[in-house]
């Protein structure tokens, strides 16, 4: 089986090439990324890249259609990949995340793949009361990144892809270590919070709600959604991708770091205006269709594992917010050295 992934060198790639090496040892493992994270690695005793048979470097906006040539799978990582981001470069959102990916959607297809597995978002549900947000439920897209991913799903649902199998995962918030490990995440950051300063402060009133999804389990989905038969869903499907117990309150979710990180101590902003997302999701249309698949790492684990890799890569950064592991701050580094223009290209001659 040949497997192309888009955007292997952030946050998820690592962790899912590991998995997908292991759990498909003969697949030929293909990597497209531009590279703008390359450098941020966390403890990984090699080169995360080392376990595929191919990197390509490039823009997915000008993605060289020839790389589909016997592709079975796309995998699609590639995205501006958070609000931050999203808010700071909106047009270029737009045109990275949903542009581009509807435009490799029918190339995979035209070249005769027969997966195509897209890395969506339940933050497409935005602000929801009332209850956890199936499939079914209406979406409220608040961001540039939210509004990026419902489009990208509905363009791919209405086009003619001919007789590939698209799969829509709609992920919880990610969280867990990464050999290229991203602290603009809700849990991330609050582990870090706790091994650097002993001090979770969360700036919220502490009652929104988030999923949250391990980046082990993201790959074990992934994994699903590239294996799956059209009966099991139909040909494009789009699905909550998570588990109901991974529903929680970022109260909830500080009190747990505190917890397990000793002398940890949590403080709430409790007169902070209320978080406008804040979302419980519906996943058991995912359990229906993959019981195999379903996350098994718990909170428990995934704090365990965070603070076992902050702590043995000697970890200590207090000013964490202000470092290559924040997506943005990494982007604004490129761009301060005249390595990246605005439209989140390289710039010519300026790469070093």
């Amino acid at each position: 089986m040949r497997i192309l992934i888009t955007g292997n060198m952030g946050y998820v790639g690592p962790v899912l090439t590991r998995f997908l090496r292991d759990w498909l040892p003969n697949s030929e493992l293909i990597g497209f990324d531009a590279g703008f994270f390359g450098h941020c690695l966390t403890g990984a005793g090699t080169l995360p890249e080392t376990l595929l048979d191919r990197q390509i470097f490039g823009d997915i906006r000008d993605f060289p259609v020839e790389v589909l040539d016997g592709v079975d799978a796309v995998i699609h990582l590639s995205a501006v990949s958070n609000d931050p981001m999203g808010n700071r470069f909106e047009a270029v959102t737009h045109e990275i995340n949903q542009v581009a990916t509807i435009r490799l959607a029918k190339a995979a297809a035209a070249h005769g793949a027969k997966h195509f597995a897209f890395a969506s978002s339940c933050s497409m549900y935005g602000y929801a009361e009332g209850g956890a947000r199936s499939e079914r439920d209406p979406t409220n897209p608040l961001t540039a990144y939210a509004r990026s991913k419902i489009g990208s799903e509905q363009a791919c649902a209405q086009s003619d892809l001919r007789d590939m199998t698209v799969t829509a995962l709609r992920f919880a918030t990610a969280c867990g270590m990464s050999d290229r490990l991203r602290l603009d995440l809700v849990l991330n950051d609050f582990v870090a919070c706790a091994v650097t300063s002993g001090e979770i402060t969360v700036l919220s009133d502490g009652t929104p709600w988030r999923p949250l999804i391990d980046v082990e389990d993201m790959a074990r989905a992934i994994t699903w959604a590239i294996t799956r038969s059209p009966d099991n869903g139909g040909k494009f499907l789009a699905v909550n991708a998570g588990r109901d117990e991974g529903n929680y309150q970022v109260s909830e979710l500080a009190a747990a770091v505190a917890r397990l990180v000793p002398g940890t101590k949590v403080s709430i902003n409790t007169d902070a205006p209320p978080d406008k997302r804040s979302y419980k999701v519906d996943f058991s249309l995912f359990k229906s269709l993959a019981p195999e698949w379903i996350p098994r790492l718990s909170l428990d684990q995934s704090i365990e594992r965070l603070t076992a890799g902050l702590t043995g890569i000697g970890f200590t950064d207090k000013d964490f917010r202000n470092s290559p592991y924040m997506r943005l701050k990494t982007l604004e580094g490129h761009m301060l050295a005249g390595r990246l223009g605005a439209d989140l290209r390289w710039v010519s001659g300026g790469r070093h």
